[in-house]
């Protein structure tokens, strides 16, 4: 289901692109984004603050895009999200701070250590992102640029996570076995 309400806003994108043009494409994802958005509340008990992050950039470029009647906007919207995840990041990572933990850190438990080379590596990933998509969208056709925004973003953005698991096991906390808890309670 969770993949679903993140894929199928795209899906619909690309397939509404194909049939009526880049404009009503972009309607169709936005109407997607704001149905998805509250079935993911319920379902989570909470938004996901990628979720809402992305929502806001499609919400910015995609209005613009449907205002102005100019694709320009909807194809700037991945380098300029992958251009903020990297500052933000990075930002974050100059002040000390482990951006990358503090919105994962439930999910994944790793050391400080495995965190900031985790943040370093996604830098370079969102400036890697960022540069792709301006080539794609300087190079191709806008139905050409589509494909890859649907085919091509997604399946980069999971190969590189993929790659990273490696460094996630070996930077993983490993829970205390339970004779070391019970060593470390006190006792009556």
């Amino acid at each position: 289901m969770k993949l679903l309400l993140e894929f199928g806003p795209l899906l619909l994108f690309f397939v509404t692109n194909a049939k009526f043009g880049i404009v009503p494409a972009t309607s169709a994802f936005l109407i997607a984004l704001l149905i998805t958005l509250p079935i993911s509340w319920k379902l989570a008990g909470k938004l996901p603050l990628m979720s809402v992050i992305t929502a806001v950039f499609v919400g910015v470029f995609g209005g613009l895009t449907i205002l102005l009647d100019d694709e320009l906007f909807i194809q700037l919207k991945p380098t300029v999200a992958s251009l903020f995840f990297a500052v933000a990041i990075g930002v974050g990572l100059a002040r000390g701070k482990l951006l990358l933990k503090t919105v994962l850190g439930e999910a994944m438990p790793l050391d400080d250590e495995g965190w900031r080379i985790l943040s370093i590596r996604w830098v370079g990933f969102f400036l890697v992102l960022a540069a792709v998509n301006e080539f794609v969208r300087a190079t191709f056709t806008v139905d050409q640029w589509v494909t890859f925004k649907t085919f091509g973003i997604l399946p980069m953005t999971f190969v590189f996570t993929l790659s990273q698991l490696g460094l996630m096991q070996r930077h993983e906390l490993k829970e205390a076995a339970p004779a070391e808890v019970a060593a470390t309670e006190p006792t009556d």
